[in-house]
């Protein structure tokens, strides 16, 4: 399989040398960059796979009608807290 190359960049030198500077022990420049490359685009993948599974949820949700108001969600929420406090208070009485 033939590599392809991206087309050169053109950074201020002080960007360079803070480059340079962190470098790995017999890491090249070239191989920084390409761990960079590969990194952002793996990280942009994953943050568009959140944004589609977001937007999925959202849909499912109006096509479903909706979901629990808030002062349901907050009653849940409270409940839980109230056995937390209720556990913790029994078992700091034994």
């Amino acid at each position: 399989m033939r590599s392809a190359t991206f087309p050169p960049i053109r950074v201020e030198p002080e960007v360079r040398a803070e480059v340079e500077a962190v470098l790995r022990e017999g890491e090249s420049l070239t191989q920084f960059i390409e761990e960079a490359v590969v990194s952002a685009a793996a990280w942009r993948r994953v943050q568009a796979e959140f944004v589609d599974r977001g937007e999925a949820a959202i849909e499912r949700w109006k096509r479903e009608g909706g979901g629990r108001t808030v002062d349901d969600v907050m009653t849940g929420l409270q409940g839980r807290l109230d056995d937390a406090k209720r556990r913790a208070t029994q078992r700091a009485g034994k």
